[in-house]
C-alpha cells in the first residue's frame, strides 16, 4: 500500500473541481474532486487538515484517495 501523506488545502475551486494542498513533505500537490473520498459532493475548504495518497502520472504528481482528518 502506498504511503500516506499529510496537508492541508491551500486552496479549492468548487467550480472548477481542484485545487492544491500544502504538503507537510515539500512543494504543493494537485488536487481534483475526484479523488476527495466524501459522501455527497466532493469539496475541501482552504486550512480543511487532510491525508492523502500520491499518484505519478506521465506530466505530474497528484494527491490520491483524500480525506479529511
Amino acid at each position: 500500500m502506498d504511503e500516506r501523506e499529510t496537508g492541508i488545502v491551500k486552496w479549492f475551486n468548487d467550480k472548477k473541481g481542484y485545487g492544491f494542498i500544502s504538503r507537510e513533505s515539500g512543494n504543493d500537490i494537485f488536487v481534483h474532486h475526484s479523488s476527495i473520498v466524501s459522501e455527497g459532493f466532493r469539496s475541501l475548504k482552504e486550512g480543511d487538515p487532510v491525508e492523502f495518497s500520491v499518484k505519478q502520472d506521465e506530466k505530474r504528481q497528484a494527491a490520491v484517495d483524500v480525506r479529511k482528518v
